[in-house]
């Protein structure tokens, strides 16, 4: 097809239509990241009313990704078609409600705009495929995980089970470059490594260390790129979220025995290793010679 055929010549513009297609992504990423969240604790009150027999006093409307419409949430005015066009919008608007004049949140450009960035440089680094299209995939979902995590604390399993199920149905063709047998071993290597230091910090302190979310994410992550990628996973994550923890504390935005999620380090060290993870395992170990 000479469309396909454009597109697998030209890899600029390649990633400059799925620069436009992250920027949409961004976009709805933004009513996931808001909205799932809201949606789990109202089935889980409703779960919890039907399990003691108590009946709703109210009956609430209807809240799902759909419903209702976007709206800003000082005023309640509906958001036009023109202004939520992915980052133009903000810009349009000068960063404020056209209706009550309150400031928008950075937020939602910024997810916008790392979710197209990140987009192209997919499509740009693997080139037009059914692996890009997994890479896009794999790199969405982390987004969202992650900022749900810097939120909530929580990894919902409503996006981590079907990232690690993805991650094992792709191992069966290897789109994602990985063979059966290493990605369920790295499915089950990455939830155990987790779960057994949980366990060990918690005998040895007392105290919780981490979530479960945590061990699933690691999980869908060596069922993505199979176990030999999890001690780098692993370490880059461990790294980073120590010189953040430090940071935060330094900047005393941040104080000491406080939690931070681990989610986003996880994520983070997910896509480091799915770029560029064989070329820094390689040039460890010719650095150590083994």
């Amino acid at each position: 097809m000479p469309f396909i055929d454009l597109l697998q010549r030209n890899p600029e513009i390649l990633a400059l239509g799925a620069l436009v297609l992250g920027l949409i992504i961004g976009s709805f990423l933004n009513v996931l990241i808001y909205r799932l969240p809201v949606m789990m604790q109202r089935q889980w009150k409703q779960e919890c009313a039907e399990l003691l027999g108590q009946k709703p006093q109210t009956e609430e409307k209807p809240f799902n990704l759909m419903t209702p419409g976007s709206c800003c949430p000082d005023c309640g005015k509906a958001i036009r078609p023109i202004e939520n066009i992915p980052v133009f919008s903000y810009l349009l608007l000068r960063g404020r409600c056209s209706g009550c004049g309150n400031p928008i949140s950075i937020r939602y450009p910024v997810i916008e705009l790392l979710t197209g960035l990140l987009s192209a440089w997919t499509a740009w680094h693997f080139g037009l495929g059914w692996q890009m299209a997994a890479a896009l995939l794999f790199g969405w979902l982390l987004i969202a995980l992650a900022f749900i995590d810097i939120d909530h604390q929580l990894l919902p399993d409503n996006l981590v089970l079907p990232l690690m199920w993805g991650g094992l149905l792709l191992s069966i063709g290897e789109i994602n470059g990985v063979s059966m047998r290493d990605s369920l071993i790295g499915a089950a290597a990455g939830y155990l490594s987790l779960w057994l230091v949980y366990h060990l910090f918690r005998l040895a302190t007392g105290k919780e260390g981490m979530g479960y979310g945590d061990f699933k994410l690691l999980a869908a992550l060596g069922a993505w790129m199979g176990w030999q990628m999890l001690p780098l996973i692993i370490i880059l994550s461990a790294v980073v979220g120590a010189v953040v923890g430090i940071a935060l504390i330094l900047l005393g935005r941040q104080r000491r025995g406080s939690t931070i999620p681990f989610g986003p380090f996880l994520a983070l060290a997910g896509l480091i290793s799915l770029f560029w993870g064989r070329s820094l395992m390689n040039a460890y170990l010719g650095f150590t010679g083994l």
